[in-house]
């Protein structure tokens, strides 16, 4: 049968980039919620319940209702137009998983921090971590309800950034709010990039 297409043309085929990009964050800032919201496939998750092993360990301070928590990472997809296509790694948030990080950040092109002004303190570890690679990320601040409201300059003061580093607001349970963010994050990774990059001699 013929569907009018080659092996010639599909070797022709343009394969779109793929460009990876971590979620991370303190525990029970929403990232397992943004990777679902904007994923075109159905994220895949590694998600255990919490159970009293986490008492004393976990901090539930204000996200009392979280039942399950990330042990290894999350994973979703999304296409931007026909050239890219962008792989979303969910990092898991509490301290004890840490050591999973350094895998998934390898070859990654920037990072997304999401932090919640409730707990703004469980960023600092994933600015630190992100700062002392090199790794190009920006802060997008979940707006939970019922959350007092910060404006971007003061967290960004109390987050110790420059004047010119992006801190967006966020809604991780709308995908158009969590595509922008992502949009932001390879916006400013590619201009970190020409900015690092040599003048040619």
């Amino acid at each position: 049968m013929d569907y009018g297409v080659s092996r010639r043309d599909v070797g022709r085929a343009k394969l779109p980039t793929a460009i990876k990009i971590l979620i991370a964050g303190g525990f029970g800032v929403g990232k397992t919620t943004m990777v679902g919201s904007v994923s075109e496939t159905r994220p895949l998750r590694t998600e255990e319940i919490l159970t009293d092993r986490g008492v004393g360990v976990d901090d539930l301070s204000g996200i009392e209702a979280k039942k399950t928590t990330t042990v290894a990472m999350d994973f979703g997809r999304i296409s931007i137009g026909e050239d890219h296509v962008l792989y979303l790694f969910g990092t898991p948030g509490q301290e004890r998983f840490w050591f999973v990080w350094d895998e998934l950040a390898l070859g990654a092109m920037g990072a997304v921090v999401i932090a919640d002004t409730r707990r703004l303190a469980d960023c600092f570890p994933s600015v630190d971590y992100f700062e002392r690679r090199g790794t190009p990320f920006i802060v997008a601040v979940n707006c939970f309800e019922g959350a007092r409201q910060y404006d971007i300059e003061e967290i960004r003061m109390a987050l110790d950034l420059g004047p010119d580093f992006p801190v967006v607001l966020c809604d991780a349970r709308q995908k158009e709010s969590s595509k922008n963010v992502l949009v932001t994050l390879v916006q400013h990774a590619m201009q970190t990039r020409t900015t690092r990059e040599p003048a040619p001699h």
